[in-house]
């Protein structure tokens, strides 16, 4: 585990947001990487798409950037949820 710098204002959100979704400060900041990750690597999918990503990473034992990487956009758009 490490230590990340952050402004007042994005802790402020994180907390607002965290609570808004039951989630800690730290399991939202988390929650938002992986989502801003998962977009970067996959711009072509939307919010829905992503979250099923995250979805099918967790079935598969979590998110590895290599595996996420390496999954085409198409076949991430394609398969039907709960499938890997």
């Amino acid at each position: 585990m490490g230590i990340v710098k952050i402004s007042d204002l994005m802790h402020e959100n994180l907390r607002v947001a965290g609570n808004a979704l039951s989630r800690s400060i730290n399991a939202q900041a988390e929650h938002w990487m992986r989502v801003g990750m998962l977009t970067e690597l996959h711009p072509a999918l939307d919010h829905r798409e992503i979250c099923q990503l995250l979805v099918r990473a967790e079935l598969a034992g979590g998110l590895d950037i290599t595996v996420a990487a390496a999954t085409p956009a198409g076949k991430a758009r394609t398969a039907p949820a709960g499938q890997r």
